[in-house]
C-alpha cells in the first residue's frame, strides 16, 4: 500500500510537471504505463530532450553529454555530420566552437573521430576551410572526409519503403560503418521548400549530390519534388543517430538556410530522438514568431515530422517527449515549449 505521505508528494511532482510542462535533469519522473493489447502492461517510451540555457557553449555541451554514455565510445569510430551547407556565419553553419567542444568530449574517451560532409551552397572543401573546419581538425586531430570525392564503392544505395524518391538514394559508408553517429545542427527555417532546416532536414548532406555511375543528380529531383519534405524524412531511414545536438543560441525564424530573421533564444539542446529534437525546434521557432509554414497546424503534423513519424523514427506526439531543463535558467523556455508542442 502507497502511504499516504508518499501519495500526496506524488500527487504534487505530477501537478508541477503538467503545469510547467519540463522537468529538472534531477528529478526523476513517474513511470507512465499504457494498456496494450491482452490487458498486460508496459513502460511508455518518453524521448528525452535536454535543454540548457548558456552564452558559454563548450561548459553547454560538456553538460549536455552527460545525458549520454560516452564512455562507451571509447576506442569506437565516431562520425560527425555537422551543418556546413555553406560557409555563411552561424546560425547558418555550425558555430565552430560547437563543433570544437564535441570533438574535445569525444578525444577525452579516446574516441577514433571523423567528420564528413557535403555543402549545397558552395564547394565542400572550401566551405570547410573559410569556416575554420580544417585548421581545426589538424589541431583536435580529426579526419575529415568530402563527401563530394567519394567514388561508387563509398556509397550504398538506399530505397526506403514506400519511398518517394524515383530511384532512391547514396548514402556514404563513412557513416555506415561507424560505431556511432553524432549529429549537430542548426535552428532555422527554410525557404526553398523544407520549410525549417533541423536534424531531420540536415541529413541531407550525407547523401549525394550525383551519382558517380551516371551522374544523376539526386539534389535537383528532391529540390523540384513536391514531396520534398516526405523524402528529407525518408533520408532519415538510412541510419541512427547516437546523440544530436542543436546550437539555438542563435537561430533564424524566417528566411534560412544561408541567411534569415535572426533570433536568439540563448539554448543548446540535445537528445537521442532526432523527432523529438525537431518538434522542440519547430516550438521554439513558434514562440518567437515564424512563418505561415511553419505556424500552421499541430507541430507533429508538419510535412517532415509526420512522415518521420510514419517511419517509426521518434516520438509520434507531445506525450512521448519529456523536456528535460538542465539548469534553472532554461525552465521558462522549456514551459513554454510544452506549451507549443
Amino acid at each position: 500500500m502507497v502511504l499516504r505521505r508518499e501519495f500526496l508528494r506524488l500527487l504534487a511532482f505530477s501537478f508541477l510537471y503538467l503545469l510547467s510542462g519540463c522537468i529538472h535533469r534531477n528529478q526523476t519522473m513517474p513511470k507512465e504505463q499504457k494498456a496494450i493489447e491482452g490487458g498486460s502492461n508496459m513502460e511508455k517510451i518518453r524521448s528525452k530532450v535536454f535543454v540548457i540555457k548558456t552564452n558559454d557553449r563548450r561548459i553547454g555541451i560538456k553538460e549536455l553529454m552527460k545525458g549520454f554514455e560516452l564512455d562507451r565510445l571509447s576506442g569506437k569510430r565516431v562520425a560527425i555530420k555537422a551543418n556546413y551547407n555553406s560557409s555563411d556565419p552561424f546560425p547558418a553553419s555550425t558555430n565552430i566552437e560547437t563543433l570544437s567542444a564535441i570533438v574535445e568530449e569525444l578525444n577525452e574517451r579516446k574516441a577514433n573521430v571523423v567528420m564528413a560532409e557535403r555543402s549545397g551552397m558552395g564547394e565542400t572543401r572550401k566551405v570547410l576551410e573559410e569556416t575554420g573546419v580544417i585548421d581545426l581538425s589538424g589541431k583536435l586531430g580529426f579526419e575529415v572526409k568530402i563527401l563530394d570525392n567519394m567514388k561508387s564503392s563509398d556509397w550504398v544505395k538506399e530505397v526506403p519503403v514506400d519511398s518517394h524518391w524515383k530511384r532512391g538514394f547514396l548514402f556514404p559508408k563513412v557513416f555506415r560503418e561507424a560505431d556511432a553517429i553524432l549529429q549537430t545542427c542548426c535552428l532555422k527555417t527554410h525557404r526553398f521548400g523544407g520549410h525549417f532546416t533541423m536534424s531531420l532536414k540536415n541529413s541531407v548532406g550525407m547523401v549525394a549530390k550525383y551519382d558517380p555511375e551516371d551522374g544523376y543528380n539526386y539534389m535537383s529531383e528532391l529540390h523540384s519534388s513536391r514531396y520534398q519534405r516526405r523524402m528529407i524524412a525518408e533520408i532519415n531511414t538510412a541510419y541512427s543517430p547516437d546523440i544530436i545536438i542543436m546550437d539555438g543560441l542563435k537561430g533564424f525564424s524566417k528566411g534560412g538556410p544561408d541567411a534569415g530573421t535572426l533570433i536568439e533564444p540563448g539554448v543548446l539542446i540535445a537528445s537521442e530522438d532526432r523527432v523529438a529534437l525537431d518538434a522542440v525546434g519547430v516550438a521554439i521557432l513558434r514562440i518567437y514568431g515564424t512563418t505561415g509554414e511553419v505556424s500552421k497546424g499541430g507541430v507533429f503534423k508538419q510535412e517532415q515530422i509526420s512522415r518521420a513519424i510514419e517511419l517509426d523514427l521518434g516520438a509520434s506526439g507531445p506525450d512521448e517527449i519529456e523536456v528535460v531543463a538542465i539548469n534553472k535558467e532554461a525552465e521558462e523556455i522549456c514551459i513554454q515549449i510544452r506549451e507549443k508542442l
